[in-house]
C-alpha cells in the first residue's frame, strides 16, 4: 500500500493504472537524464583560443605522434657492422705479392742487361731496358695471377708503375717494407667505409717522420691508398631488425578520455587540432545517438521491470512494488544530479557521498532481492549518463572508481539480509560499510594512488562517508518508509497497540473478560513468534483486536459473563448459539476493516480459529438431530494462511481452554497443548500457514512456558486472625 490517494487512484483507473505510471516514469527519467547527454554544435579552427577546457571524449591512438617516436627510435638505433678481420691479411698479400713482381721484373731486368753488356763486343753499347718495357713485363706476370685479384693490380696506375720503377730495388724494398708496416697498423684496426680517408691520412702523416726520398714518399702514398681500405661494413639486415625492434618497442601515443587537450585561454595549435581531427572534435555536430542510448536504457530497465513483477508469486504486492520501485529509482536519479552539480576538477569527488546502496537497500527490505539488484545495476548505468558531461573535466580513473563503488555498495545493499537494519546493526556495518570501504582501498592499490597523498585519503573518506550515509537514511527513514510502503508499520502497530486507542477502550468497558483474554493471547503469541523469527509486534496489536467482534454479543460469551450469571445459550437452540459464536469473527473483520486497520490484523481476526470444528455446540444439535452435518458447525475460516495467524489460533484455543481448567498443573497444560496442536495437524488446520514442525515444537514450548508461569499453582497460606481480637482474649 503506497499513500491511500494512490490506492484510491488504482481502483478508479484499473488496468490502466499500470501503464499510465510506467509510461510517466519513463517521460520523468528521460528529461532527468537528457540535460546530462545533450550535445552542442562545436567547431574548433586553428588560431582559436579556447573558452574552456577542451578535453578528451574519448580514448584513441595518436597515429601522428606514434609514427614520429618510431621514427626517431629507428635513427636512435646504432647501425650494426661486421669486422672482417681477414680483409688485413688479404691487403697486406696483395701488396706484398705487388712488390715481389715488381722486384722480380726489375731483377731480371738488370740480369738480362748485365747478360747481355758481357756477351757484347768492345766498343758495343748495350742499351738499359726500358721503364716502360719494365712496366710491360710486368702486366705480362699479371696473367698468373688470381682472377679475384686481377683488378687490383690493373688498377695501379702507370705514373706509380713509372715512378716505382724508377727507383733501384733496395729503395723499392724499403719502400715496400715501410707501406706494408704503415698499412698493417692501420688494417688492424676497425675500419669503416667513411673512416677510410682518416685512416690514410694517419698514416700519410707518418711518412714525415721517415727519411726518405720525395719519389719513395710518393710510391708509399700511392700504395696506401690502395692497401687501406674498409674492413668493418654495415649489417643491414641486422641493422634493419634492431630498428624494427626499436619501433615496436614504442608504445603507442595514446590520447586518453579526459586528457586536456587545450587549456581555456591557449591558443589551439597545429598539434592540437591534429588531436581535435583525430577525437572528431573539430567540426561536431550535435547528435541523437546519446539520447537513443538513454531512452534504451530506460526502456530496458521498464521492461526488466515488468517481466520480474510478473514472476513475483505475490501478485497483490505487484503494484506496490512498481510504485515503490520507480519512486526509489527517480529520487536517486535527483541525487546524482544534485551531486553532479558541485563535481569539477578542484573536487572531482563528490559523487562518492551519493549513497549508492540506500535505493538498492530500501528495495531489498521493502520489496524483494531482485528489485534490489535490478536498481543496483541501473543506478551505475544511469550514473555513466549523468556524469557524460563531466567526463570533460574529472577524467577516466576517477570515473571508473565512482561507478565500480556504487555498483559494489548497490550489491551489498541488495544482498543483505531482508530485516530492520537496527535489529542487525553489526551485520549491516559489515555489508555496507567495511566491504565497500575495503573495496575502495583495493581501487586505490590497483588506480597507484600513493597512500602519502592527500588526495588518496580524500577519496576513501568520501567513499566511507557515502556508505555510512546509506545505511543512516536506512535507520532514520525506515519507519517512514514503512508508513509508505506498508500498513503494518511501527508507527502504526506502536498506535494500536496504546490502550488508549477508542476499539480497546471500549472492549476493556463492554467485554472486560474479552479485553483480559486477547492481552493473555498477545503475549503467548508474541513469545512463540518472536520463537521462530516472525513479526511479533505485529502478533500482538492483532491479538489485541482478534476477539473485537465479540462487542456485538459481549454477554454472549462465558469470560464476560458476571459471577453467579446463567449462560445465555441455556435458552437458545444450537444453531442461534452457532450463528452468534461464528459472528464474532465476521462481525470483528467488518470492524477492523471499517477502522482501517492493517490488512494483517484483519486477516488473523478472520484465520484465528479456521475452519475448527464448535464441538460443544455441534454434539448438541446432533443430540436433536441426527440429519445435523458438521460442515455446518465449522468456523468459516479460512485456515491460517500465515505464521503468525497459525500461532494465534493454536495461542487463542490454548489460553481459553486452560483458564477453564481446575488448577492445571504444569504437566496438564503440556498434555493438553501437545494433544491440541496434534489435533489441529490431523484436522489439517495449519497447512496453509507454512509452520514446519521444527518451528510447531517452538511454538509449542514457548506456549507451554506462558501458560505454566501464569497458571501456576499458588500456596494455600493459613489465615490469621486480628491482632486486635487476641488482645482482647488475653484480657479476659
Amino acid at each position: 500500500m503506497i499513500i491511500q490517494p494512490l490506492a484510491n487512484l488504482h481502483k478508479k483507473m484499473g488496468r490502466f493504472f499500470i501503464p499510465t505510471i510506467l509510461v510517466l516514469f519513463f517521460i520523468i527519467s528521460t528529461l532527468l537524464l537528457y540535460p546530462s547527454v545533450q550535445q552542442k554544435n562545436i567547431s574548433y579552427q586553428e588560431g582559436q583560443v579556447a573558452e574552456e577546457n577542451i578535453r578528451a571524449n574519448k580514448t584513441i591512438e595518436n597515429t601522428n605522434a606514434t609514427e614520429q617516436k618510431r621514427k626517431l627510435a629507428a635513427e636512435a638505433v646504432t647501425p650494426e657492422y661486421t669486422y672482417q678481420s681477414d680483409m688485413a691479411k688479404k691487403q697486406y698479400d696483395l701488396v706484398n705479392n705487388l712488390f715481389t713482381l715488381i722486384l722480380r721484373v726489375k731483377d731480371a731486368a738488370d740480369k738480362s742487361y748485365q747478360q747481355k753488356v758481357q756477351a757484347a763486343k768492345n766498343g758495343t753499347e748495350v742499351v738499359k731496358p726500358t721503364i716502360d718495357e719494365l712496366i710491360t713485363a710486368l702486366k705480362k706476370e699479371f696473367k698468373s695471377i688470381d682472377a679475384d685479384d686481377l683488378d687490383f693490380y690493373q688498377g695501379m696506375s702507370t705514373n706509380f708503375l713509372q715512378n716505382i720503377f724508377a727507383l733501384s730495388a733496395s729503395e723499392i724494398a724499403t719502400v715496400r717494407d715501410q707501406t706494408l708496416e704503415l698499412m698493417n697498423e692501420q688494417m688492424s684496426k676497425q675500419i669503416k667505409a667513411n673512416e677510410v680517408e682518416t685512416a690514410r691520412q694517419t698514416a700519410e702523416n707518418q711518412l714525415d717522420q721517415l727519411e726518405l726520398s720525395v719519389s719513395q714518399a710518393s710510391v708509399i702514398r700511392y700504395m696506401l691508398s690502395k692497401g687501406i681500405v674498409a674492413n668493418t661494413f654495415l649489417n643491414e639486415k641486422r641493422t634493419t631488425e634492431l630498428q624494427n625492434e626499436a619501433k615496436d618497442a614504442i608504445q603507442p601515443v595514446m590520447i586518453y578520455q579526459g586528457e586536456i587537450i587545450v587549456r581555456e585561454g591557449s591558443q589551439i595549435d597545429q598539434t592540437a587540432i591534429e588531436k581535435l581531427k583525430l577525437l572528431g572534435l573539430t567540426n561536431k555536430n550535435k547528435s541523437f545517438f546519446p539520447l537513443i542510448a538513454v531512452i534504451c536504457a530506460i526502456l530496458l530497465q521498464i521492461s526488466m521491470l515488468v517481466f520480474f513483477v510478473n514472476q513475483m508469486e505475490e501478485k497483490n504486492k505487484a503494484t506496490d512494488c512498481y510504485l515503490f520501485y520507480m519512486t526509489i529509482m527517480t529520487l536517486s536519479m535527483i541525487a546524482m544530479k544534485f551531486f553532479q552539480l558541485f563535481q569539477s576538477d578542484g573536487l572531482p569527488y563528490i559523487p562518492l557521498f551519493f549513497p549508492a546502496a540506500f535505493a538498492p537497500l530500501v528495495l531489498n527490505l521493502f520489496m524483494n532481492r531482485r528489485s534490489g539488484l535490478l536498481a543496483a545495476l541501473f543506478q551505475v548505468i544511469f550514473a555513466v549518463f549523468i556524469f557524460n558531461n563531466t567526463y570533460s573535466d574529472i577524467g577516466t580513473n576517477i570515473l571508473i572508481f565512482i561507478f565500480l563503488s556504487y555498483l559494489f555498495s548497490g550489491v551489498m545493499g541488495a544482498i543483505i539480509r531482508q530485516q530492520r537494519i537496527s535489529e542487525q546493526l553489526v551485520i549491516s556495518m559489515t555489508w555496507l560499510v567495511l566491504f565497500p570501504f575495503l573495496m575502495n582501498i583495493m581501487l586505490v592499490i590497483y588506480q597507484g594512488m600513493s597512500i602519502t597523498e592527500g588526495r588518496t585519503w580524500i577519496t576513501l573518506a568520501c567513499a566511507l562517508a557515502g556508505t555510512l550515509l546509506s545505511l543512516l537514511l536506512t535507520m532514520g527513514l525506515h519507519q517512514y518508509i514503512e508508513l509508505l510502503v506498508t500498513d503494518d508499520s511501527v508507527i502504526v502497530l506502536n498506535e494500536l497497540s496504546n490502550p488508549n486507542h477508542p476499539l480497546l477502550k471500549r472492549l476493556l468497558e463492554e467485554a472486560p473478560g474479552t479485553y483480559h483474554h486477547s492481552m493473555m493471547v498477545a503475549n503467548l503469541s508474541a513469545n512463540a513468534v518472536a520463537a521462530i523469527g516472525g513479526n511479533s509486534l505485529l502478533t500482538r496489536v492483532a491479538c489485541y483486536y482478534h476477539d473485537i467482534g465479540k462487542l456485538k454479543h459481549a454477554n454472549f460469551f462465558v469470560e464476560n459473563l458476571p459471577a453467579g450469571a446463567e449462560n445465555p445459550h441455556n435458552f437458545l437452540l444450537p444453531e442461534d448459539s452457532r450463528d452468534i459464536i461464528f459472528g464474532h469473527v465476521l462481525d470483528g473483520a467488518d470492524v477492523l476493516e471499517k477502522e482501517r486497520m492493517p490488512q494483517m490484523v484483519v486477516d488473523i481476526c478472520r484465520q484465528h480459529h479456521g475452519t475448527t470444528l464448535m464441538k460443544f455446540f455441534y454434539v448438541k444439535a446432533k443430540e436433536r438431530n441426527d440429519q445435523i452435518k458438521e460442515e455446518d458447525f465449522r468456523y468459516p475460516g479460512p485456515k491460517p494462511q500465515s505464521k503468525e495467524a497459525g500461532v494465534v489460533s493454536i495461542a487463542d484455543s490454548c489460553e481459553a481452554a486452560v483458564r477453564a481448567m481446575d488448577h492445571p498443573s504444569n504437566q496438564d497444560i503440556q498434555q493438553f497443548v501437545s494433544n491440541l496442536i496434534k489435533d489441529r495437524i490431523l484436522d489439517g488446520q495449519l497447512e496453509d500457514s507454512g509452520l514446519t514442525l521444527k518451528e510447531i515444537r517452538l511454538i509449542e514450548e514457548s506456549l507451554v512456558n506462558g501458560l505454566c508461569s501464569t497458571f501456576h499453582s499458588r500456596i494455600k497460606y493459613p489465615k490469621m486472625k486480628p491482632t486486635a481480637s487476641q488482645d482482647s482474649k488475653k484480657e479476659a
